[in-house]
């Protein structure tokens, strides 16, 4: 999966493979290999990638040995990952203990409302793997217009709802021009 956000952010950003390769002295081939997902980039050729794209190195590593499923193909979710964004945190309240059954986990945060009330109660902490691969009933963060949301995941003929555990919260359906991103997965304890 890193090989295709590389690619990605490389188009993106209106740059050929032979620049990119120049801007970041890795032989042509190599590159094409990496874009591929034939190798992995080293974490020093990553970080040189990324600060020739002009994006956090982060951002790409979280995605770093993923596979992308067919469901995830389906549902364009390299299309879904904000590459040149961070999570920005409102206050600290320090660090809390991570569960060693979820040794994936990138931070912690408190339950914002009851909305997934059946799955996790509100200001509980529930624990966060960025940018992770979803599939279709898996409980993510996500960014819709801006909005931050913990909802359950539901791809179906390749139209996403984001669905509340709790019945008195509307679904939410992601329409063709909304600024949607998977910020992450929430994973379970």
């Amino acid at each position: 999966m890193i090989g295709e956000m590389i690619a990605k952010v490389r188009k993106d950003k209106g740059l050929t493979k032979t620049e990119l390769a120049r801007l970041t002295d890795v032989n042509i081939g190599h590159l094409t290999h990496i874009e591929k997902g034939e190798r992995n980039p080293s974490h020093k050729t990553l970080k040189n990638i990324c600060k020739a794209l002009d994006i956090p190195y982060q951002q790409l590593m979280y995605t770093y040995d993923k596979e992308v499923t067919e469901e995830q193909e389906e549902y364009k979710f390299i299309d879904h990952i904000s590459y040149n964004k961070v999570v920005a945190v409102n206050s600290i309240n320090g660090f809390i203990d991570c569960p060693p059954s979820i040794p994936s986990s990138s931070m912690a945060i408190k339950m914002p409302d009851d909305s997934m009330e059946s799955s996790f109660k509100k200001g509980e902490y529930i624990f966060l793997e960025l940018n992770t691969l979803l599939n279709s009933n898996e409980i993510g963060l996500f960014s819709v217009n801006n909005k931050i949301y913990v909802r359950r995941f539901s791809n179906k003929k390749n139209r996403i709802t984001l669905k509340a555990d709790n019945k008195n919260y509307d679904s939410i359906s992601i329409a063709e021009n909304d600024e949607f991103y998977i910020i992450g997965k929430i994973l379970s304890k």
